[in-house]
């Protein structure tokens, strides 16, 4: 879809280069979402992909990917093999209502930002522990784990002029094992709730998404019996958290998060 109200366009280099913060301002990296609706508010792009940032960085002790980093390139990469945890990356990336056009171009970052509850690169990084590394609009930079992030339906922490410039996954989370459990209306639908669970060194957690207005990361010492799992959800999740939509009724949706949340519990036990 043509964005007709743009009158401007910045291709920054580096981050000097970087217009100062001004309403109508709209980052741009895939433009999946950007492009796909009308944008009467956005009157500048500023194309984060001319900043050519590495993709895909592998430390000792994390995982550091661009904000620019397409799901592709995510999908498609060898890590090592003790970060068994890698084997995530691509059901989260099936979890996405996407085709490989999507996934070519979409990026992590993006995904982040957009903060809809059935953002699957959300439930990945939350359950991985990841960290964003964010400028901020005055040149300096902070870390928001992801799982404080996102704060609601479409929205996060990030404050005007602020973006997203990489994201930070620990090398412990990704020798965890996991288990994934996804459900939706139809086979290929958005997600109704997507869950995560992972056993580490630090114990087992259980990231609740896609269910939920916003992400929810119950961690234990270790992995949990049933009656433990299933009030922690009840004290920690309430019934207004859960979202009603298109894609599923609440009441329905805290319904099967208890169901997937037990089959992880016992996947993982």
């Amino acid at each position: 879809m043509d964005l007709s109200f743009v009158t401007e366009i910045s291709a920054p280099r580096s981050r000097d280069d970087l217009p100062a913060a001004a309403p109508g301002t709209a980052f741009l990296a895939g433009g999946t979402w950007l492009y796909s609706e009308p944008q009467p508010t956005v009157t500048r792009l500023v194309d984060l992909i001319t900043l050519d940032w590495p993709a895909i960085a592998v430390h000792d002790d994390e995982l550091e990917l661009a904000a620019t980093c397409t799901i592709e390139n995510l999908c498609n990469t060898s890590f090592p093999d003790e970060w068994t945890a890698a084997d995530l990356f691509r059901p989260c990336a099936e979890s996405l209502v996407a085709s490989w056009k999507i996934w070519h171009t979409a990026t992590i970052g993006g995904n982040l930002a957009l903060a809809l509850p059935a953002g699957a690169m959300i439930t990945l990084c939350c359950a991985l522990d990841a960290e964003l590394l964010i400028w901020t609009a005055d040149g300096g930079e902070r870390r928001v784990p992801v799982d404080r992030f996102v704060t609601g339906a479409g929205r996060t922490a990030l404050a005007p002029g602020e973006l997203i410039r990489s994201i930070h996954l620990p090398a412990a989370a990704l020798r965890g094992r996991t288990s994934l459990r996804k459900i939706a209306y139809s086979p290929l639908g958005r997600s109704g709730a997507l869950l995560v669970g992972r056993v580490a060194a630090d114990g087992f957690a259980l990231t609740v998404t896609a269910s939920t207005v916003h992400p929810f990361v119950l961690r234990f010492p270790v992995v949990p019996d049933p009656d433990v799992l299933s009030r922690s959800l009840s004290e920690h999740i309430s019934p207004d958290d859960y979202l009603t939509d298109a894609h599923g009724a609440a009441d329905w949706r805290r319904h099967v998060t208890g169901v997937l949340a037990e089959e992880i519990r016992r996947e993982l036990e």
